[in-house]
């Protein structure tokens, strides 16, 4: 069975750090691109940060950008998000997703084929 599955989450003050793991297995994954996605109450599902296959190229939301970094090691089929400097608003459930064929890196929710079940992330201040 082809699956992600995300790991890591907690609660964090603001100003600390979390590292969340996706997991993939049923295949090989290094050659995907992947992505970080996160969703608040009442909110859209909103792009955090994506990887090519390689790991190569990376891309953040304006939000995050200097304070979050994607990486993942191909050897272990695993995905990562350092998070640092967590705010109150970074609270949400963050979900690991990919897109399946040798393609660019993408922002797009809509065009990720497979998703975990998401790790949820809160932020007191």
């Amino acid at each position: 069975q082809v699956q992600l599955v995300e790991s890591g989450g907690g609660l964090v003050q603001a100003g600390g750090s979390l590292r969340l793991s996706c997991t993939a297995s049923g295949r090989t994954f290094r050659s995907y691109v992947m992505g970080w996605f996160r969703q608040a109450p009442g909110k859209e599902r909103e792009f955090v940060a994506t990887i090519s296959g390689s790991g190569s190229s990376t891309y953040y939301a304006d939000s995050v950008k200097g304070r979050f970094t994607i990486a993942r090691d191909n050897a272990k089929n695993t995905l990562y998000l350092q998070m640092n400097t967590l705010k109150p608003e970074d609270t949400a459930a963050y979900y690991c997703a990919t897109k399946f064929g040798v393609v660019a890196i993408t922002i797009r929710p809509v065009e990720y084929d497979l998703w975990g079940q998401g790790t949820q992330v809160t932020v007191s201040s």
